[in-house]
């Protein structure tokens, strides 16, 4: 018997495939096709030449956790314990994976926010507890009387994402205060922070849970050096989460992947000596306003983006058809890849809008747009 019986072929996978197929422009999944840092690049090979190819800590390697608690302490004035506070993980997803599966018990219940990435469902399924999807406003702020209205005695955990993926949406300070009073009324619900974009927000700066001191003591914050540095497939994240919580993550930790890629972490620890994050930003934001004012002259009405490298685009002056069979004729019909947003529904809510990345070469999304031009 299926553990994820509703569970087939994701939606990035079909679209990829299907871009392949027609030899499509593919804007559909999140990674950057430009080469990453040669600063990164010549570290990670001198370290390769080197004798660093053994099992690091399961935790991490000491010098990146002591690294990384360093640049929280400097970035949101919170101090932790690089020791018992943090630990490298294969990815933000085996983060997830391995906070809901040490945290959660068979029979409780996880709130999901909609439209949501694709991971938290299927791990709260693998824990045994039960997802309780919640739809976001369609301006993507949440519904905090909906939120309230879904907690029960089962809740033991909500899940937020911010800055969030499909939408590029933030949360702003009175989103964390209207937090903060519903969770001061359950004082036993755990708070999961997906923050794998937190270093790529615009016009506002991120608002991270470690800088609220009523939440970070009841808080798993999770981060991504993919995503900040360029390198998904590298497959490097981390987690943060008060000494009680962190002891019981690690312990699935360790049966999962035991411990992360050593040349990978020695590399990343040696790079964050010679970059300045601060920097990233201000990067994908030109990538955002360079495709935002190319899509200007489409058919497209383009959604505020406000952090992450996606932009949402809505269709609906150009068709009736579900997103789905849009998005399949954009790369059929068109040679550009796009994801439909509905996927990240649990309901398939379809509000004729699609997800782009623009994480990607200005040469590439020149050529992207001028397909998108022609389309009638």
């Amino acid at each position: 018997m299926s553990r994820l019986p509703h569970t087939g072929t994701s939606i990035f996978s079909i679209m990829s495939l299907m871009a392949n197929e027609h030899k499509a422009i593919n804007l559909s999944q999140g990674f950057p096709d430009f080469e990453i840092d040669p600063q990164l690049a010549e570290i990670t090979a001198r370290i390769a030449r080197g004798n660093l190819h053994q099992y690091m800590p399961s935790s991490g390697y000491q010098p990146l956790l002591d690294k990384i608690s360093g640049m929280v302490n400097h970035t949101y004035q919170r101090k932790t314990n690089a020791s018992t506070e943090i630990l490298i993980t294969a990815g933000g997803t085996q983060a997830l994976f391995n906070t809901i599966m040490a945290l959660v018990n068979a029979g409780e219940e996880i709130i999901i926010l909609d439209p949501a990435y694709d991971s938290y469902g299927p791990a709260a399924l693998l824990s045994g507890a039960k997802p309780v999807r919640i739809a976001l406003n369609d301006d993507y702020s949440p519904d905090w009387n909906a939120i309230a209205d879904a907690i029960n005695g089962k809740t033991k955990m909500l899940i937020i994402n911010n800055p969030h993926n499909p939408t590029g949406k933030t949360w702003n300070n009175e989103d964390f205060l209207q937090l903060e009073l519903l969770l001061d009324l359950h004082p036993k619900i755990l708070l999961l922070s997906d923050e794998v974009y937190e270093h790529i927000t615009f016009e506002e700066c991120h608002i991270s849970v470690l800088t609220r001191e009523k939440l970070k003591d009841r808080s798993i914050t999770i981060s991504s050096f993919g995503k900040s540095f360029h390198i998904t497939g590298w497959k490097v994240g981390y987690a943060i989460a008060p000494k009680y919580l962190m002891k019981e993550i690690k312990k699935a930790h360790q049966f999962v992947v035991f411990s992360v890629n050593s040349i990978a972490q020695a590399a990343i620890s040696e790079y964050m000596d010679v970059v300045d994050i601060s920097e990233l930003g201000k990067f994908y934001q030109q990538k955002r306003d360079f495709f935002r004012n190319l899509m200007s002259n489409t058919k497209f009405e383009l959604l505020p983006c406000e952090g992450s490298y996606f932009q949402i685009a809505s269709y609906a002056n150009i068709s009736n058809e579900s997103d789905i069979h849009f998005t399949k004729r954009l790369v059929s019909e068109y040679g550009v890849a796009a994801i439909p947003v509905s996927a990240f529904y649990d309901d398939g809510k379809d509000l004729k809008r699609i997800r782009f990345c623009f994480a990607k070469k200005e040469e590439t999304l020149i050529r992207a747009v001028e397909r998108l031009l022609k389309l009638k």
